[in-house]
């Protein structure tokens, strides 16, 4: 708990979405561990956020968290101010043009349906990834061969000074499981970009996704899905494989014995356990093969 929650709620500017202070995160990460936002903040839209920011003191620490999939909150909890887009930041509207107006609270799963709804091919991918629309963007995420930069045209944001601005593809800097996004920068909507397809072929691209995740990774487990980015010309999960680190504990944290880039929380971990398990395997990946592995996973938040 912080202390000092509520006169830091006291700094704020009114706002038509929802303030409240020492708000639990673990509730709202997949990994079900950490400690609590100092402030969350819930914006009614992207104009409740952009004035929010804009009359945030600077010296106010301002950070996003989306579905809670690919995220470690730490246990000491998160100082400042935690964004969280929900229900303002959900809609997915055809726009013309074989194109869908997105907003980044929508769950990567409901992308994908709501083009198969709408006939357009070129999302089944998104099917298979336990995120939202803000992560995808923030880390061009993908998955089977594809990734968010394929399908991306123009991207809506908001700065940490309360501007709006807009993203072109180019402008983005994608490359692989990254984006050039300025940290500050919270992003709200995204166009993106679809060809016609048939139902059923929509169809059988998801189907093959889904199969292939029950098949490979531990889908009912406590975790954020892939813990460490694939190294160049290389696999993560053979490095940690090799490395001796397939079912690996500390604590309540264990590398998954079905995929052993999927850090898993068995019941009991605390963040400590997981982020010192990730580190633990990262050190002898090195040791192994003189490859240092580098986080999937966004880590936030204090140490306790």
């Amino acid at each position: 708990m912080f202390a000092d929650a509520d006169a830091l709620l006291a700094r704020l500017p009114r706002v038509r979405g929802r303030l409240r202070a020492n708000v639990p995160l673990a509730s709202v990460t997949w990994f079900r561990v950490g400690g609590p936002a100092e402030i969350m903040f819930t914006p009614a839209d992207a104009d409740d956020l952009a004035a929010f920011l804009g009359a945030t003191p600077m010296d106010v620490p301002v950070t996003v968290v989306g579905i809670g999939s690919n995220l470690l909150v730490r246990d000491g909890g998160v100082p400042g101010v935690v964004v969280r887009l929900t229900n303002g930041f959900r809609d997915v509207t055809p726009v013309g043009g074989n194109r869908l107006a997105v907003g980044t609270g929508v769950p990567d799963k409901h992308l994908a349906a709501a083009a198969l709804a709408e006939g357009l091919d070129g999302f089944a991918f998104y099917h298979g990834i336990p995120g939202g629309v803000g992560g995808a963007l923030r880390m061009n995420a993908g998955a089977n061969g594809r990734e968010t930069a394929e399908v991306v045209v123009e991207v809506e944001a908001v700065t940490r000074r309360g501007e709006n601005i807009k993203y072109s593809q180019s402008d983005m800097g994608f490359s692989y499981r990254h984006s050039s996004l300025p940290q500050d920068v919270i992003c709200t909507g995204a166009i993106f970009q679809g060809t016609p397809g048939t139902e059923a072929n929509i169809r059988a691209a998801m189907a093959a996704v889904q199969d292939h995740r029950e098949a490979a990774q531990p889908i009912r487990e406590k975790t954020g899905g892939s813990t460490f980015k694939n190294p160049e010309d290389g696999k993560a999960w053979q490095l940690i494989d090799a490395a001796g680190c397939r079912g690996l504990r500390i604590g309540g944290a264990q590398m998954s014995e079905k995929h052993c880039n999927f850090l898993i929380n068995t019941g009991k971990a605390t963040a400590a356990d997981i982020e010192t398990l990730g580190e633990t395997v990262r050190a002898r990946v090195k040791a192994k093969s003189g490859i240092e592995l580098e986080w999937e996973i966004k880590r936030i938040g204090v140490l306790r």
